[in-house]
């Protein structure tokens, strides 16, 4: 935890730096395809981050 916590402080550390060392191929497409589905529905809803209620 400490280690973690002292990468987290640095300049150097990227949070997804080991997140690719984890991640196998097929959970890395799956969250590609993940990725451009949602930004189709952004696209769709008008590119906007906040939508009316309702």
């Amino acid at each position: 935890m400490r280690d973690f916590a002292a990468k987290q402080n640095s300049d150097s550390y990227l949070a997804s730096e080991n997140i690719n060392n984890n991640t196998s191929a097929e959970e890395a497409e799956e969250a590609r395809e993940g990725m451009e589905e949602m930004s189709k529905v952004y696209r769709e809803k008008g590119e906007r981050l906040y939508l009316p209620e309702g």
